[in-house]
């Protein structure tokens, strides 16, 4: 296919949480009331079914170890290779679960022992390799990273499309991940050829999250892959629109913690918004993801998967607001303060980049930072164990300092403009008749975000008070001054 001055198609993601609900999926996304023309221009990425990463790689939040971290560990030995099977048996239920007649699943059935033993006879082959000592297995670990996620988003695709198929829909299996393709291209080659003999008139095709390619998309983004894979598919296609497709609306605040009547659908925002959200691990889509779309003009649409009638909320460069005001309230448990205080530092170069040398060398999240004449705040999301790590590498470092760890909350109001006065005086009011205290508080130039830093017992009536205060009952109507008095 070749890019036309006037796109009509659109890119969509489904995620892996979504995609684990598929007969919902093809009352909805996928099918739902389309007949026809209706059902194409359309070009599905999909990402793995849910867990199924988790137990390929390790669990994303747990971090219990999956095939790669077994893999990985010199201690695990062969230990790997029956997690592989666990794997494979968890895909052949979930094959049973979707296709209830014989010839569909056990062609899905081979797809996935074929793909399965296929990196079976490769990490084993590695393992003895790796045996000698010419060979190192740290050097290809990232390879087997990708190789391994690889197989639950081919498993996704390729029974989406086979699924269309039986209901009648003209789908196309778009294999992104390399498989035993012996030649390397970039991913905009990779995306070109696939996409080559494909006519998005007459084709549905369902592509997988993952792409093999020259610039190694793990090594960028781990499992932030899928949404460079859209991002990408939509600028290398001309896509008129990308869309998300999440379990939930893009909303205000989380409905399980400020209440579903309080909170509302965003509707519209930009992609400045859209990086605030991605820092406070709300990944409405990965900041370089967005830069695509972004520089290609091309806005993106987050949708709620099972509620098919609503436009969701569009994400454009473009949006300006029309008055100040803030549109979410969000925030992270669990984050550590890492205060580096140092007199010797006043006036003196470098102990910035030896920190963040640090940080980035034990791959610690910065989600904010601080500082004045002789201290350094960095407030980081990470396991305990990392941060201690760059504690001990500081303290060695500059003998002289004080170094000190604390875990607390941070809760951030967010906007497309905050250019507005009374914010403030209105967010310290609204925790003050909370009885909350909050540690600290960082109201920036830029007026985007609002951060408040409050202890972690006070983290939900934090979210709930500034909600309240800020979307709730804002009227944007009280001065500074009357706004100050009150906090007085």
């Amino acid at each position: 296919m070749t890019n036309t001055s006037s796109p009509s198609h659109t890119v969509e993601k489904i995620g892996g949480t979504s995609m684990s609900r598929t007969s919902e999926l093809l009352d909805t996304v996928l099918i739902g009331d389309r007949k026809g023309e209706d059902l194409y221009n359309r070009i599905m990425v999909v990402s793995a079914y849910g867990g199924m990463t988790d137990a390929l790689l390790e669990h994303k939040k747990s971090g219990e170890p999956g095939v790669y971290s077994l893999f990985a560990s010199s201690e695990s030995g062969w230990t790997w290779g029956d997690a592989l099977s666990k794997v494979a048996q968890r895909m052949l239920e979930k094959n049973a679960d979707i296709f209830t007649d014989d010839g569909p699943r056990e062609a899905a059935d081979r797809f996935v022992k074929d793909r399965i033993e296929g990196v079976r006879s490769c990490l084993i082959d590695l393992a003895r390799l790796c045996s000698f000592g010419h060979f190192q297995l740290e050097q290809h670990l990232l390879t087997v990273r990708e190789m391994l996620s690889s197989l639950g988003e081919a498993q996704s695709a390729h029974n989406t499309a086979l699924l269309l198929k039986m209901h009648g829909v003209n789908s196309r299996f778009v294999d992104l991940t390399g498989w035993r393709d012996e030649n390397q291209y970039t991913l905009d080659e990779v995306i070109d050829r696939a996409f080559a003999d494909i006519d998005l008139s007459r084709e549905l095709p369902i592509v997988t999250g993952y792409a093999q390619c020259r610039e190694t998309l793990m090594k960028t983004y781990d499992r932030g892959y899928s949404e460079v894979t859209l991002s990408r598919v939509a600028v290398v296609t001309g896509a008129a629109e990308a869309v998300i497709h999440k379990e939930f609306h893009l909303s205000s605040a989380d409905p399980k913690i400020v209440g579903e009547d309080a909170v509302r659908v965003i509707g519209e925002t930009n992609y400045d918004v859209a990086d605030q959200l991605s820092n406070m691990g709300m990944e409405a889509i990965h900041p370089r993801a967005a830069k695509s779309l972004r520089q290609a003009g091309i806005p993106l649409r987050v949708k709620n998967a099972f509620d098919p009638d609503h436009p969701g909320t569009v994400i454009r460069s473009d949006l300006e607001t029309r008055e100040p005001h803030v549109e979410m309230v969000t925030g992270l448990k669990g984050v550590f303060a890492l205060e580096f205080y140092d007199q010797d530092m006043v006036g003196v170069k470098g102990y910035d980049s030896e920190i963040l040398d640090a940080l980035t060398r034990h791959k610690v999240w910065i989600i904010a930072k601080t500082s004045n004449a002789n201290t350094i705040t960095h407030f980081l999301k990470g396991s305990l164990q990392a941060i201690k790590r760059v504690e001990t590498d500081l303290a060695k470092a500059f003998p002289n300092s004080d170094i000190g760890l604390r875990k607390l909350a941070l809760v951030s109001a967010i906007g497309r403009s905050l250019n507005e006065p009374s914010i403030l005086p209105k967010a310290i009011a609204s925790l003050a008749e909370e009885g909350i205290m909050p540690l600290g508080v960082h109201d920036l130039i830029r007026k985007v975000d609002l951060q408040v830093l409050v202890e972690e017992t006070d983290f939900e009536a934090t979210l709930r008070a500034l909600h309240r205060g800020l979307i709730e009952n804002w009227t944007g109507e009280r001065s500074d001054q009357s706004a100050l008095e009150a906090v007085a």
